[in-house]
């Protein structure tokens, strides 16, 4: 699934019915580098920093990443 979380709320001059409901976001795993690369999926990649290690997809655009898959589903 691909979310934007910068997306920002839409400002209306109108006052809703109900309240504002805040979603509350899961805080982020803090894995070992032998741990993200078992993680890690055939479409990803582990970025290794001296701060931080990171799982990120291989490519970074959800559109070519669909053209990727369905490339690869054809070719077997």
């Amino acid at each position: 699934m691909d979310v934007n979380i910068t997306k920002e709320k839409k400002l209306t001059n109108m006052r809703a019915a109900s309240s504002d409901s805040f979603e509350n976001l899961v805080p982020p795993r803090r894995l070992t580098l032998e741990e993200s690369l078992e993680f890690s999926a055939e479409d990803e990649c582990v970025e290794v920093t001296p701060e931080v290690i990171r799982i990120r997809k291989v490519v970074l655009d959800a559109n070519e990443r669909r053209r990727a898959t369905s490339k690869a589903k054809s070719g077997k």
